[in-house]
């Protein structure tokens, strides 16, 4: 099993897939999830805006089981700016 730390509370399925070099483009993604080849703690997802959290397992068809963890060194990650 893999670990791919996240650096945000969460992450999404697409954004996922492309963060650990399972899929390249974005449209990749989204095909691997509309084929039923990405499950999310064991259940088929086919919703790629699914929200992942640190803790959840996401196994790939032809690429392997990944584990998400949080945690990691946040400098230089670009914490938004305040619209006010």
């Amino acid at each position: 099993m893999k670990e791919i730390r996240i650096h945000t509370q969460y992450i999404k399925l697409t954004q996922f897939l492309k963060w650990a070099n399972i899929a390249i483009t974005g449209s990749e993604a989204n095909q691997m999830i509309r084929n039923g080849m990405v499950s999310v703690n064991g259940q088929v997802e086919l919703r790629r805006g699914r929200k992942l959290y640190p803790g959840d397992c996401v196994e790939v068809e032809g690429a392997g089981i990944y584990r998400i963890i949080g945690g990691g060194n946040t400098e230089g990650v670009s914490k938004g700016t305040d619209p006010e």
